[in-house]
């Protein structure tokens, strides 16, 4: 686990942490005993290949929690993807009865929220008092 306040990459000086939450499709409660364990190991292998830090996870009968932190070459939207295509995959092919229980295991939809350690009003007022720094 990450415990330093920023990352760098080659060009990027950055502290990018996101909570995405997603259910599984009519938010059925299927992410229960063996399920749930196999999906925080997938999750785990994903952010590792993806070069991601997950600070905290949940696995909910009927939805996922995760905290992670990733750098400013992967989109959001891109982490969820490869979240949630990946464990789909996977989860459907371990365990068959996620293939008859739903015509897809995973909603289309997500929510992806970004974490920092400043307020938007702190970097309102930051960029608003810019002008009389020169």
């Amino acid at each position: 686990m990450a415990t330093e306040r920023y990352r760098k990459n080659a060009g990027a000086v950055f502290n990018l942490k996101y909570h995405l939450v997603w259910c599984p499709k009519y938010r059925k409660p299927v992410l229960v005993d063996p399920v749930d364990k196999r999906l925080k190991t997938l999750l785990e292998m994903k952010a590792h290949e993806l070069g991601a830090t997950i600070h905290a996870m949940e696995v909910m009968p009927d939805h996922v929690h995760l905290f992670l932190e990733s750098d400013p070459t992967k989109a959001p939207a891109h982490i969820a993807a490869q979240f949630k295509g990946f464990t789909s995959h996977q989860l459907r092919i371990e365990f068959s009865h996620l293939k008859t229980t739903l015509p897809c295991l995973w909603s289309r939809s997500y929510y992806m929220g970004s974490i920092g350690t400043t307020s938007e009003a702190t970097i309102k007022k930051y960029i608003a008092n810019q002008k009389g720094r020169e």
